[in-house]
């Protein structure tokens, strides 16, 4: 057996009250990106081998939502279906970084 995955991704889903200055990554709809990874790596067949997690606070909360895409350790903040779906289609599929999502 195997022990790791070939994408694991790490989805903030932290959260915090509504009057923290920081925000969070719930308020701002992690849940459903979390959900649209889930679904987008199902529909392209790549959800064998590979993980979306939910996670606590990533420390990016005012980018947020807020993801890292391991093993390469890249940091994403997609806010819409489409931005997750470019992510799986260029980053998972064909291992191009999507610079204008891509968190620094």
């Amino acid at each position: 057996m195997t022990i790791g995955y070939a994408i694991h991704v790490f989805v903030c889903e932290n959260e915090r009250a509504d009057d923290h200055p920081r925000g969070c990554c719930t308020a701002r709809g992690s849940n459903l990106i979390r959900a649209w990874f889930k679904d987008s790596l199902c529909r392209h067949g790549i959800s064998e081998g590979n993980r979306v997690n939910g996670t606590s606070c990533l420390d990016f909360c005012e980018v947020g939502p807020t993801i890292v895409v391991y093993p390469e350790g890249v940091w994403y903040s997609p806010k819409t279906r489409d931005d997750v779906e470019e992510i799986v289609t260029r980053h998972f599929l064909t291992g191009e970084v999507v610079e204008r999502l891509r968190l620094r």
